[in-house]
Protein backbone atom coordinates (compact mmCIF):
# COMPACT_ATOMS: atom_id res chain seq x y z
CA UNK A 1 0.00 0.00 0.00
CA UNK A 2 1.42 3.31 -1.02
CA UNK A 3 2.16 6.21 1.95
CA UNK A 4 -0.07 8.55 1.55
CA UNK A 5 1.56 12.27 1.83
CA UNK A 6 0.78 14.71 4.36
CA UNK A 7 -0.52 17.94 2.56
CA UNK A 8 -1.01 21.12 3.86
CA UNK A 9 -3.67 23.06 1.25
CA UNK A 10 -3.51 26.71 1.26
CA UNK A 11 -5.95 28.20 -1.11
CA UNK A 12 -4.54 32.35 -1.82
CA UNK A 13 -5.70 35.07 -4.01
CA UNK A 14 -3.41 38.11 -5.97
CA UNK A 15 0.11 36.47 -4.17
CA UNK A 16 0.09 33.69 -5.43
CA UNK A 17 2.10 34.96 -8.19
CA UNK A 18 4.74 36.46 -6.21
CA UNK A 19 5.37 33.20 -4.43
CA UNK A 20 5.15 31.12 -7.71
CA UNK A 21 8.04 33.44 -8.74
CA UNK A 22 10.06 33.10 -5.39
CA UNK A 23 9.30 36.72 -4.27
CA UNK A 24 7.26 35.92 -0.98
CA UNK A 25 8.46 33.95 1.46
CA UNK A 26 5.52 33.47 4.32
CA UNK A 27 2.16 32.85 3.94
CA UNK A 28 -0.02 34.46 6.68
CA UNK A 29 -2.78 33.13 8.83
CA UNK A 30 -4.00 34.28 11.58
CA UNK A 31 -3.84 32.29 15.08
CA UNK A 32 -7.17 31.50 14.95
CA UNK A 33 -8.62 27.71 16.24
CA UNK A 34 -8.77 26.53 12.63
CA UNK A 35 -5.57 27.22 12.16
CA UNK A 36 -4.41 25.90 15.53
CA UNK A 37 -5.51 23.04 14.75
CA UNK A 38 -4.28 22.03 11.48
CA UNK A 39 -0.60 23.70 12.08
CA UNK A 40 0.32 23.18 15.82
CA UNK A 41 1.89 20.00 16.74
CA UNK A 42 1.25 18.72 12.94
CA UNK A 43 4.18 17.91 10.16
CA UNK A 44 3.70 17.93 6.48
CA UNK A 45 5.39 16.53 3.51
CA UNK A 46 4.26 19.41 1.10
CA UNK A 47 2.32 22.55 0.86
CA UNK A 48 -0.25 22.87 -2.11
CA UNK A 49 -0.62 26.70 -2.83
CA UNK A 50 -3.61 27.15 -4.47
CA UNK A 51 -5.17 30.03 -6.80
CA UNK A 52 -8.76 30.35 -5.91
CA UNK A 53 -10.22 26.66 -5.29
CA UNK A 54 -8.79 24.86 -8.59
CA UNK A 55 -9.96 21.24 -9.75
CA UNK A 56 -7.35 18.54 -8.77
CA UNK A 57 -6.00 18.36 -12.33
CA UNK A 58 -5.37 21.84 -12.96
CA UNK A 59 -1.53 22.01 -12.52
CA UNK A 60 -1.14 25.94 -13.67
CA UNK A 61 -2.82 27.09 -10.40
CA UNK A 62 -1.38 24.33 -7.65
CA UNK A 63 1.96 25.16 -6.38
CA UNK A 64 3.66 21.96 -4.95
CA UNK A 65 6.58 23.07 -2.04
CA UNK A 66 8.22 21.31 0.66
CA UNK A 67 7.14 21.39 4.26
CA UNK A 68 9.33 23.97 5.81
CA UNK A 69 7.61 24.60 8.65
CA UNK A 70 6.26 28.06 10.22
CA UNK A 71 6.71 30.19 12.98
CA UNK A 72 4.55 33.00 14.94
CA UNK A 73 4.86 36.28 14.51
CA UNK A 74 2.64 39.27 15.67
CA UNK A 75 2.19 41.66 12.37
CA UNK A 76 0.54 44.26 10.85
CA UNK A 77 -0.96 43.74 7.67
CA UNK A 78 -4.21 45.18 5.44
CA UNK A 79 -5.59 41.68 5.05
CA UNK A 80 -6.52 41.61 8.90
CA UNK A 81 -7.73 44.98 9.98
CA UNK A 82 -5.60 47.57 11.89
CA UNK A 83 -3.15 47.14 14.66
CA UNK A 84 -1.07 44.45 15.25
CA UNK A 85 -2.09 40.34 15.04
CA UNK A 86 -0.59 37.40 15.84
CA UNK A 87 -0.53 35.12 13.03
CA UNK A 88 1.10 32.10 11.76
CA UNK A 89 4.27 32.54 9.21
CA UNK A 90 3.78 29.74 6.48
CA UNK A 91 7.08 29.29 4.81
CA UNK A 92 5.99 28.85 1.45
CA UNK A 93 9.53 29.49 -1.01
Amino acid sequence: MPVRKRILHLPVKAEYDQMKDGAKLFEYRLQTDYWRKRLEGRVYDEVHIKLGYPAANDRDRILVRPWRGFKSQNIEHKHFGPGEKAVYAIRVN
